[in-house]
């Protein structure tokens, strides 16, 4: 016999019955259970019915759900087959009549004083101005373009400039190198590329144009580049014919342009991600499905209101970015802010200091970012006047408990929905999260899954579990949201996804389901550890090192162990002015042991200085493994590094290991 949620020690449950304005119709856990079961029952008439509700088209669809997870096997799944629109009238022309002069987008720039708004009508002349520019700059539907920016409005708008003209655009982060442009260039077959000169970023400028010029030595394909200036002072090379200023193509063109027609399985954008081989697969999201679930879930996932300012301070070099800071608020008719600094400069306040002053209501960040600002102590965020805050969410890796808790107890003061938001660049949006403020939250729980979402745990053989347990996190049922194909390689797509367990969707992902029906995710499959026999997760490890106070962020890979088949390698971040000596070291270890048991040891446990991450945040723990492996010279491209020095002290501290 389980004990009801609602009486359970270690949930959590955010009421808050003001919800005046909500987009959301799940406002409690009977309407949640309600619409997951709709979901389940007649997935083509639920999603019919809320993507009439949700998206505009200029043809409604009277399809809903055609394939399954074995017919993908002969070709791409699709959803709303009949149905024709323009993603962007959705975003933009249906908000002029009522919200044209409520504001789109906020920008915050690199300096706290660096502030844009555009409202939903400024916006709509922008991004008919620049797809107009983009006309005659020789991009036709169905094309491609590349879009290479910082984050600045202007990249939202060449997003929405390719959605308008029935183009296809790829956005790829700005901290990616020379190479990773190149070969994404090459692999979509891109016939523009859109930049600009510098990126701006804690202070530092990021090369774009000069990156640009270097992507393309000897490319033939790209017919135009588009340059967006961001700093006139500094000096950029412009090629003859090719290259064209932002200022003098995009301001002169006129604010009308009609919107091209498109299906709803038209391709909307490609979006470039790691793959196990090491050359990055270009999923393809189309234009119907994926606009009706990131509007869906935008809304729902965080209780969504007509007066709120929603910040996620993601990228929109990742699917986070595509799916909630561009196309699922501002169909929603949403107030979106872009992010273009990060959170610790100039101060470890700025976080703090933008919600208050821009009032923000939702704030949406990784749990990476979230660590790195508790261990500076509660005082900064203490600074500034959170009481607009309502919901706070995070992306991108399981929150672990002690940062949970954290954000709850000092950023939420304990009246915040927390709401750990479980998707992937394969699913689109959300699928397995709290919905705030209906969902009873237990602190690092991704808990319950969207309507829509069937997950399935299945064991090492493929046989679905039932009930608690653990296993590979599977999906049985198509989502509107759902990635259709990786780009020219259908095959590529079925084997990564849908042969290791046939019939199902493969997330990559182990996890967790506890007694109440609730899902943990305890990482990438690859990123659990056989040791002496015993399955465990790296997150796990992870987790009960940052429960220890002295400690600030660790990293756990395994490596080969001759005896055990595989070790395991913990990388660890000490607090400001901890001495790392052997009663934190024994500290480590019995924190591990108490926390997973007492099979769970760690071989190697190395402090350093930092952990590798990109510009966004992320984690790389191919490098960390490599080192472990002992292969420091297969590390592979690390220019996407914020602090590529961080490597070096890695692998020099990690010598004493042998």
């Amino acid at each position: 016999m389980t004990t009801a949620v609602d009486e359970r020690p270690d949930i959590i449950d955010v009421d808050d019955r003001v919800r005046e304005g909500s987009t959301s119709q799940i406002q409690d856990m009977p309407a949640y259970r309600e619409h997951w079961s709709r979901g389940e029952a007649d997935p083509s008439g639920y999603w019919l019915a809320q993507t009439k509700q949700r998206v505009h088209w200029r043809k409604a669809p009277t399809q809903g759900l055609e394939g399954d997870c074995w017919s993908v096997c002969d070709g791409p799944i699709t959803w709303f087959a009949d149905g024709e629109l323009n993603v962007t009238e959705s975003c933009l022309d249906r908000q002029l009549a009522k919200r044209g002069d409520k504001v789109a987008i906020v920008w915050e720039g690199d300096e706290p004083g660096d502030v844009r708004e555009l409202t939903y009508k400024e916006l709509h002349a922008e991004v008919c101005r620049c797809a107009n520019a983009l006309r005659e700059l020789g991009l036709k539907k169905g094309e491609r373009a590349i879009i290479y920016m910082g984050m600045v409005p202007e990249a939202a708008v060449a997003m929405l400039a390719c959605a308008r003209l029935g183009a296809v655009h790829s956005v790829v982060f700005g901290g990616f190198s020379a190479e990773a442009l190149r070969d994404r260039v090459r692999d979509c077959g891109a016939s523009v590329v859109i930049t600009q000169d510098v990126g701006k970023r804690g202070s530092k400028n990021i090369p774009l144009k000069a990156t640009t010029d270097q992507a393309l030595e000897g490319e033939a394909g790209v017919e135009a580049v588009l340059v967006y200036q961001r700093d006139a002072s500094v000096e950029v090379a412009m090629k003859a014919g090719r290259d064209h200023w932002w200022h003098e193509t995009v301001s002169p063109a006129s604010a009308e342009c009609e919107a091209v027609v498109c299906k709803a399985e038209d391709p909307l954008f490609v979006l470039y991600t790691s793959g196990s081989t090491g050359r990055p697969k270009g999923l393809v999201h189309t234009c119907g499905g994926y606009l009706t679930w990131t509007a869906y879930t935008h809304a729902v996932t965080f209780d969504l209101r007509e007066d709120d300012v929603y910040a996620c301070v993601a990228d929109i070099g990742w699917i986070t970015g595509h799916s909630y800071i561009v196309y699922g608020p501002l169909c929603n008719g949403a107030t979106s802010l872009m992010f273009e600094s990060v959170p610790t400069y100039p101060d470890v306040d700025r976080y703090w200091d933008m919600v208050a002053r821009h009032k923000i209501t939702i704030f949406y960040t990784a749990p990476t970012a979230i660590r790195v600002l508790a261990a500076q102590g509660p005082g900064p965020v203490r600074k500034h006047d959170l009481s607009s805050l309502r919901v706070l969410g995070t992306v991108g890796e399981p929150i672990d408990p002690v940062a949970w808790r954290w954000y709850y107890e000092v950023v939420g003061q304990e009246r915040c929905a927390v709401v750990d938001t479980w998707w992937q660049t394969e699913t689109g949006g959300h699928c397995i999260t709290p919905i705030a403020p209906a969902t009873p939250e237990k602190p690092g729980s991704a808990t319950l899954p969207m309507p829509g979402i069937m997950p399935v745990l299945v064991n090492e053989h493929g046989r679905p579990m039932v009930g608690p347990g653990e296993g590979r996190l599977c999906i049985a049922h198509p989502w509107p949201g759902m990635a259709r194909t990786v780009w020219g390689d259908h095959a590529r797509y079925v084997m990564t996804y849908f042969t290791t367990f046939p019939g199902f969707y493969f997330t990559g992902d182990g996890c967790r389901r506890d007694a109440d029906g609730y899902y943990w995710i305890t990482g990438r499959v690859d990123d659990v550890l056989n040791v002496s026999g015993h399955r465990m997760g790296t997150a796990e490890f992870e987790a009960a090192l940052i429960a220890i106070d002295e400690l600030a962020e660790a990293a756990v890979v395994g490596y080969p162990h001759a005896v055990k088949g595989q070790g395991v390698h913990a990388y660890v971040v000490a607090q400001p002015g901890v001495e790392a000596d052997d009663a934190l070291t024994a500290k480590a270890h019995e924190a591990v042991r108490g926390s997973i048991g007492a099979h769970a040891r760690i071989d190697r446990l190395q402090y350093v200085p930092g952990l590798p991450k990109t510009r966004s945040g992320k984690c790389m723990r191919r490098i960390l493994r490599k080192i472990a492996e002992g292969e420091p010279d297969k590390l592979g491209d690390v220019s996407t590094l914020a602090d590529p020095s961080v490597v070096d002290a890695i692998i020099e501290g990690a010598k004493s290991f042998g």
